[in-house]
């Protein structure tokens, strides 16, 4: 994974998606208010803002943005979702796959309608967005798996031998959106039951405060994590169960 995605220096045609799409919110001069439900903004002092800026400063970077693009690739990556939508410069680099299918979630509704304005003009039409607080959308996804787990429980009694839709898991789950120790690890419980053996979690901002270091700690060190790769802004775990537990400090 290091040498074949993690240094990978090939050219990928999909990386000038995600740079024209990101360099067009880079030149929006238009003013958003942005509501803000997680850890605040270190750089902003109002609510009201410049799509350029937040694109700037709150968006993922490009080297980052076909960072992402190219583990999504690399691990073949079916179903993701995405906490923290922002502008969707991360959004466009998951969905660059077109193979990926991505539910991303934003609680901000003026950040989350230019998002989804950047998906319908780059044509991405295999990103669904929820504009909901984290917590709102979490409950409903879980809902979702209760009762879908109930509904395949009563097929296999009904007709045991005959095959049926599973509940939802992902193959990635993106997390960039409160940055805050309780809320990081509310998160991460929750969405454990969606993991299967490949999945991955990405955290972004692992060193951002003392809180979210602290966040880190504990999820590195949960038992169903066999894997961590620390790249100094990222968190990466994996759940893989027939590899020794190990933790990796990786700068990419």
């Amino acid at each position: 994974m290091v040498t074949n995605c993690f240094y990978d220096k090939k050219d990928h045609k999909e990386y000038q998606l995600i740079k024209n799409f990101r360099s067009d919110l880079l030149r929006n001069k238009n003013i958003i208010e942005v509501t803000d439900f997680g850890a605040g903004s270190r750089v902003f002092k109002s609510n009201q803002r410049p799509v350029f800026s937040v694109a700037k400063n709150a968006g993922i970077t490009l080297h980052r943005a076909k960072l992402l693009y190219r583990i999504t690739n690399y691990l073949g990556i079916s179903s993701a979702l995405e906490l923290g939508t922002s502008l969707g410069i991360a959004s466009s680099a998951i969905a660059a796959n077109k193979k990926t299918k991505l539910i991303s979630i934003e609680g901000c509704k003026e950040t989350a309608k230019v998002a989804k304005e950047q998906f319908a003009k780059y044509q991405l039409n295999n990103i669904q967005l929820i504009n909901a607080q984290f917590e709102n959308a979490l409950s409903q996804l879980n809902s979702d798996l209760n009762n879908r787990q109930q509904k395949t429980e009563n097929r296999q009694l009904l007709a045991p031998n005959s095959e049926f839709q599973t509940a939802r898991k992902f193959d990635l789950i993106y997390f960039d959106g409160n940055h805050q120790k309780a809320a990081t690890l509310d998160y991460f419980e929750n969405l454990l039951p969606t993991t299967h053996n490949n999945s991955v979690f990405i955290f972004d901002d692992i060193h951002w405060s003392q809180e979210m270091e602290e966040a880190w700690e504990e999820i590195k060190a949960h038992p169903e994590v066999t894997v961590s790769i620390d790249t100094f802004q990222w968190g990466l775990v994996f759940f893989r169960k027939q590899q020794v537990k190990q933790d990796f400090a990786i700068r990419v």
